[in-house]
């Protein structure tokens, strides 16, 4: 059985889909460690409730983005781990991980990439005008959001909210990153 870890920063849905498909048997993975770089975070409490090893930490904690890596680096390489999956996770990676796990990380991303990259990128698409959105699975390299692509899905809207273009997506992410893990790990 394949070894997975899911980074995150926030509520955690697609930490929560990933590791209940691993748990029904859909992937043939376990999740082992649950990285978060927001120690009041609700995906914490998802990962207690679903018997998920965490680590949970805060940046200014550290002296240098290499230092708290590294501790991420020595966990990655103590739980075995083989694909990380970033969920919503809103830190860019830096080179101490890129080199310890570089082509065994992969993003979701709220956008059809390469357009409208970052962390405001449904907003970015909404003030441009776009009507088709998409959600992107790539591979992490040391560009923002520039990774080689996976998989795409595009969905339209013609309406102005953020809020609607998210929850949308969401839709949309859960089952397709299950499915891009799936394909990955066969």
């Amino acid at each position: 059985m394949h070894r997975i870890a899911v980074f995150a920063s926030g509520a955690g849905s697609n930490f929560e889909a990933i590791t209940t498909a691993c748990q029904r048997g859909e992937i043939n993975a376990e999740v082992v460690l649950m990285v978060c770089d927001k120690p009041q975070a609700a995906v914490i409490d998802k990962a207690i409730r679903l018997g998920v090893d965490y680590f949970a930490f805060s940046a200014k904690d550290y002296y240098s983005k290499a230092e708290y890596e590294q501790i991420i680096v020595e966990l990655l390489d103590k739980k075995g781990v083989e694909l990380v999956c970033l969920a919503g996770y809103m830190r860019i990676v830096g080179d101490t991980l890129l080199n310890a796990y570089g082509g065994k990380i992969i993003n979701i991303h709220p956008s059809l990439l390469p357009s409208f990259a970052g962390a405001r990128a449904v907003e970015q698409a909404l003030e441009y005008g776009v009507k088709v959105f998409g959600i992107t699975i790539h591979w992490v390299d040391h560009t923002l959001d520039g990774g080689k692509i996976i998989a795409q899905r595009a969905f339209e809207y013609y309406g102005n909210s953020a809020d609607k273009v998210h929850r949308i997506g969401q839709q949309i992410e859960h089952k397709m990153y299950v499915e891009t893990i799936k394909n990955i790990l066969k």
